[in-house]
């Protein structure tokens, strides 16, 4: 472990002349050197001063990024909700009224300051949710975990009374696999509409630039956002970190300008629409209305879209940043440009059609155009931000297609680029935008996906107070009752559109979703048709030393799924070949339902058999907030933790559990680092759980590597362990093959025709187009040798 002493540089003396303050007054009054309790309040100080302005320019940053939907929702809301006139002014104060509580019931109340918490270690989204389920209670997506995976120190699972009402909860879940089937569809369902909701945003914020406005035409406005919408889309390789730098003063300027034209049209035209504020006129709106008024709710709705995204985007920005941007700038402006607007309507009821474009004064018309294009068109990263981290999560949950990722940024590693996606999303963007001609019909659309998103958010957030942060049930009760009451009553609205255009989400939707389920259905299959297929221990003690065969110089590294046993395909290959290598490694990749794995808890090896099988299994362990690909020196980090394994396993047998800890604990005095004395502990605590069952987590910069530790042990065993160092490291001087297995599954001739279409077409298309195993794991292609054998499920 690379150790980093407390020196003082001239870089140091530079910071501590650049922040002088009241670390200077401090030192005045001592009148003597710094000491240690002066230097941490120092440190404490320069750091606290370092976060609020880095918390302050993610909070900048977040604008460009997250709320770029929500903020041109006022392009076209009001006009969504009067698609025939407004009859009567009372109705516009009405709808003005919901769409004040609706801004403050869901955006608000209940993403920024209830959902955004429920955040998985920063990630947000559907899939965050659903994994901290799976941490607290047996609902696995994945199938290849086992209670190893649990003592990491990011699973944070708890534990709570056993005659609880969690406990209860928990047992009613784990004890039906249709609920357990019901919620991984719910969570597929919300983070499709997501997606979906992602490719009517463009369609929807450019239709409203110029509705029913005579000065430029319709298609102009639609073939410049075409060309700007291709432009974005190819900027995004670039990263998050600097398209939200790029576009934040946009959106900045957008939400300015909005909110400044509505506390002119306020002062202008009508200053008592104010009164809307009072929950009166939402009562007096519903009962005035009647049909009339309950169907106008889905042109209401479109007052809120944008809300989904924000939480899909956590993942990208802090969430204190998310809630400072929309508490302070966000919210305040979206309010003012509505009462503006509204104020406008009230003398001038005729021009609803277009509204905010009408409601600018002349004199700047041109210069709000041209930003209210550039945020229309801008509006659209919400969503493929969103999209780029659910997929991300998806496949590392087993549930979406191999894709190529990549992390954007090494001071954000969470901020990603999906290439794929990015493409396939802007072909679909470009399609919707060009194609939909119908204003209210797009709203329509969009109306839909984002009601069926915030009701998927609210069922899953039940089970999240329920289980992890373990409210009381009348907390409960009260957050699942206001939530659905104003979500369900959207949805009855919006339900009577669908035939007038809410069926496109729903159609984009259908088609991501069953690409998500249809591989995770045929992943779980292949896994499960492994592990029964899996070879015994006592096949392997059969073969004896030589394996039965030939072993030639070398190591295999035999690439499986199965985090146990011996794999089919293993015995598939020595079968068919004459040889196998000295030194045989079993690796295991999977990812956890958690956020990430931590380097230092990454590799569990195990070995497999006697000593002079030389057999060993490495299982690599990553988060879905983790990528694998970027480990460019997996095989090194392997070999690593394999000859450490191996060292730590003779000092086992050569030195007891005191011994052990006296190596280690005058180690960690020498190191003279908190940190170090953590892992050491956390360490021993592994080696000793290894003595059984021959499971050891090794780190891969553990103070116990042999350039940072003298070992006490005999010299016996000290030949013994140096004998099978040097034994693997001319094994890997001898050359290094990675085995992959290409299992491929199809349905039995007597199966039915849905699990056919579904297992040898569709699945097996997906896996022809997907990335390969060897692309993934960053394999040689030279030293690749692919093993493939068909399995009929």
């Amino acid at each position: 472990m690379e150790m980093q002493m407390a020196r003082r540089t001239p870089a140091d003396e530079n910071t501590d002349n650049n922040n002088k303050g009241s670390v200077w007054v401090l030192d005045q009054q001592l009148d003597q050197p710094m000491d240690e309790e002066a230097k941490r309040l120092r440190n404490m100080y320069t750091e606290k001063k370092h976060s609020t302005l880095m918390l302050l320019q993610l909070a900048f940053q977040s604008l460009g990024v997250v709320y770029g939907d929500l903020g041109t929702s006022p392009l076209y809301v009001f006009y969504n909700t009067f698609p025939d006139g407004i009859g009567d002014p009372e109705d516009l104060i009405g709808a003005l009224s919901v769409i004040i509580y609706s801004l403050t019931l869901i955006p608000l109340l209940k993403y920024v300051f209830i959902v955004c918490r429920a955040n998985d270690n920063g990630q947000g989204g559907t899939f965050a949710l659903y994994s901290l389920l799976c941490r607290h209670a047996k609902i696995k997506a994945i199938p290849n975990q086992d209670q190893t995976d649990e003592a990491l120190t990011t699973y944070s699972r708890s534990t709570f009374d056993e005659h609880s009402f969690t406990a209860r909860t928990k047992r009613w879940l784990e004890g039906h696999a249709l609920m357990q089937s019901t919620l991984l569809i719910l969570v597929l369902v919300g983070s499709c509409m997501v997606i979906g909701d992602g490719i009517l945003t463009p369609a929807i914020s450019v239709g409203g630039i110029n509705v029913g406005h005579s000065k430029i035409s319709n298609e102009v406005v639609v073939l410049v956002a075409v060309v700007i919408l291709a432009l974005l889309f190819s900027m995004q390789h670039h990263g998050t970190d600097k398209v939200g730098w790029l576009f934040a003063p946009i959106v900045l300027l957008w939400f300015l300008v909005i909110g400044g034209i509505g506390m002119f049209n306020i002062w202008k035209y009508e200053s008592s629409i104010l009164k809307a504020f009072s929950p009166v006129y939402v009562y007096q709106f519903f009962k005035r209305g009647g049909k009339g008024g309950w169907t106008s709710l889905g042109g209401i709705m479109l007052s809120i879209t944008g809300t989904e995204a924000l939480f899909a985007d956590l993942s990208h920005f802090p969430v204190s940043s998310i809630q400072i941007a929309f508490t302070l700038v966000v919210f305040p402006c979206l309010l003012l440009a509505y009462c503006g607007q509204a104020a406008y309507l009230m003398k001038n009821s005729n021009n609803v059609i277009g509204a905010f474009y009408h409601s600018i004064p002349d004199n700047i018309y041109w210069p709000v155009f041209i930003v209210a294009t550039a945020a229309a068109v801008v509006a659209s990263q919400a969503t493929i931000t969103a999209t780029f981290s659910l997929i991300k999560q998806a496949l590392a949950l087993g549930c979406f297609p191999r894709v190529k990722v990549v992390h954007t940024s090494r001071k954000y590693r969470h901020q990603i680029y999906i290439p794929e996606i990015n493409w396939i999303v802007m072909i679909l963007c470009i399609v919707v935008t060009a194609g939909f001609k119908n204003q209210n019909q797009i709203g329509n659309a969009s109306g839909t996906a984002v009601c069926i998103v915030m009701l998927v958010t609210t069922l899953l957030m039940i089970l999240v107070m329920i289980l992890v942060w373990r409210c009381h049930w009348i907390l409960v009760l009260i957050f699942t009752g206001l939530s659905l009451v104003v979500e369900g009553t959207y949805f009855s609205a919006v339900l009577l559109k669908v035939n007038q255009g809410g069926w496109v989400p729903l159609v984009i939707a259908a088609a991501f979703f069953i690409i998500m389920y249809v591989w995770h259905y045929g992943t779980v299959k292949r896994f499960e048709i492994e592990m029964h297929s899996k070879v015994s221990m006592a096949w392997i003690l059969g073969l004896g030393p030589s394996l039965g065969l030939v072993r030639v110089p070398g190591i295999g590294l035999v690439y499986t799924e199965l985090a146990s046993g011996v794999p089919l395909i293993f015995s598939h290959f020595i079968t068919n070949l004459p040889a196998i290598h000295s030194v045989v490694v079993f690796v295991c990749v999977k990812y956890l339902p958690v956020w990430t794995v931590p380097e230092e808890e990454r590799f569990l090896v195990k070995r497999i058999g006697p000593k002079n099988f030389h057999m060993f299994r490495c299982v690599a362990r990553y988060g879905y907030k983790d990528d694998h690909k970027k480990d460019d020196d997996f095989e090194k980090k392997l070999f690593q933790s394999l000859f450490m394994f191996v060292r730590l396993e003779c000092l086992m047998e050569a030195s007891s559990d005191s011994d052990l800890s006296s190596v280690l604990d005058q180690q960690t005095k020498q190191s003279g680092d908190g940190l170090f004395c953590n892992s050491s502990n956390m360490l021993h605590s592994n080696v000793n759980q290894s003595i059984g069952s021959g499971d050891l987590i090794v780190p891969d910069d553990s103070p116990l590597h042999a350039n940072n530790i003298t070992y006490s042990i005999p010299a016996s065993n000290q030949v013994g362990t140096d004998d099978e160092v040097e034994f693997l490291n001319n094994c890997r001087d001898a050359g290094v093959v990675h085995i992959l297995g290409n299992t491929v599954i199809k349905a039995r001739r007597e199966s039915k025709f849905w699990k056919k279409i579904a297992i040898d077409y569709l699945y097996a298309f997906l896996r022809k187009i997907c990335r390969e195993n060897s692309v993934m794991f960053n394999v040689p292609h030279e030293s690749l040798l692919n093993v493939g054998q068909v399995f009929y499920v």
